[in-house]
Parts: structure tokens; C-alpha cells; sequence
């Protein structure tokens, strides 16, 4: 059997590289199409309950009571997100998922925060490829108002993030960073 063959959001949360030629390709947008419905029905709502169902139907996952989301928000597939317990998305934040991405218990979202678990080559040849790496946001962490944490990156448990910061390396446990790119600026104690 040839990797193409297999299926196409099995290989991504693999990791593999989707070439734009994949035989398999077009299934990202119809994909990516229909979850924009339940985002949009998600995004018109005020009612917490209602969020939750709708995000839980977009994940394919149960999303606790205890989290609480600020619509709008923005996913482009929704099936390879995992949300834990007590999580906080502020508004207008935007999750591209199709190579996984994890948010664990207690995690606060600020406005606008950008996670971005996919990616193009460099080589404008090979450019229109997906490059998808997982994103883990570990217990307790903080992401500030519009931070963008790029694929492949993990943030570790109790980690703030400054606002605006753009994240391409990986947050130790109980720092604080920021910047563009992000650095390292103190130890929490």
C-alpha cells in the first residue's frame, strides 16, 4: 500500500508531509468546510451550554463543564483538538488543528491567541505542502492576548506566555517568556 493510500488525517497526526498532488487532499477542505458550519452556529451563541455542545460536536470530544469559551472562535478542522477540564478561551482566538493540538486542565486563553500546528516548506517548489507539527499546552499555563504558539511547540505546566510573544521554540515549566521570537525572561517561583 502507498502512503498516499492511507488515510490523509491519520498521516498528518503522524506527522507526514501532504503534498498539495496528495490524491487525498481535497478531503482537508471539505473537512475544514464543514466544521465552519458548527463554528459559525458556535460563534452566534451566548449560551455556555450551547458552546460547549457545539465544540464537543467540532472535537469529537466532551468538552467539561468547567471550561469556558468566549466566542468567537476560530478552528479549521476541530477533530484533533483535546481540550482538558477548567480551561478559559477568551475571545476571538484561532486553533489550526490538523496536526494536533492539546490544551491541558486550568489553561487561560487570552483575546486573540494563535495556535498553529501547521506549516509550508520554505522551498517555494514544495510550498503548498502541509507541514503538520502538535502543539501541547501543559497544565496551568497562561497565553497572553494575541501570542501565536507555532507548530510543534510545547508549552510547559505553569507557563506564561507574554502578550504579543511568537512562539517557535519550546517554554520550560514555570517561565515566563516573550517577544518576538520569544525568550526566556524569568524563572516563576
Amino acid at each position: 500500500m502507498k502512503a498516499s493510500d492511507k488515510d490523509i488525517f491519520e498521516r498528518l497526526m503522524k506527522g507526514e508531509t501532504v503534498r498539495p498532488d496528495d490524491p487525498q487532499s481535497g478531503r482537508l477542505r471539505e473537512a475544514s468546510y464543514t466544521t465552519m458550519a458548527l463554528v459559525q452556529s458556535m460563534n452566534i451563541s451566548s449560551n455556555p451550554e450551547e458552546i460547549r455542545s457545539l465544540l464537543s460536536r467540532i472535537t469529537e470530544s466532551k468538552i467539561d463543564a468547567s471550561t469556558a469559551v468566549f466566542p468567537p472562535l476560530y478552528i479549521n478542522y476541530g477533530k484533533n483538538t483535546i481540550i482538558g477540564k477548567n480551561v478559559f478561551i477568551n475571545f476571538g482566538c484561532t486553533f489550526l488543528d490538523l496536526g494536533g493540538i492539546t490544551i491541558e486542565d486550568n489553561v487561560m486563553l487570552a483575546p486573540g491567541v494563535k495556535l498553529l500546528s501547521e506549516s509550508h516548506p520554505l522551498s517555494s517548489e514544495d510550498r503548498q505542502s502541509l507541514i503538520p507539527k502538535p502543539i501541547h499546552i501543559k497544565r496551568n499555563a497562561w497565553i497572553g492576548a494575541n501570542a501565536v504558539i507555532l507548530q510543534g511547540v510545547t508549552v510547559g505546566e505553569n507557563a506564561v506566555v507574554a502578550a504579543g510573544a511568537v512562539v517557535s521554540k519550546d517554554v520550560p515549566a514555570n517561565a515566563v517568556v516573550g517577544g518576538i521570537p520569544a525568550k526566556f525572561i524569568k524563572a516563576i517561583e
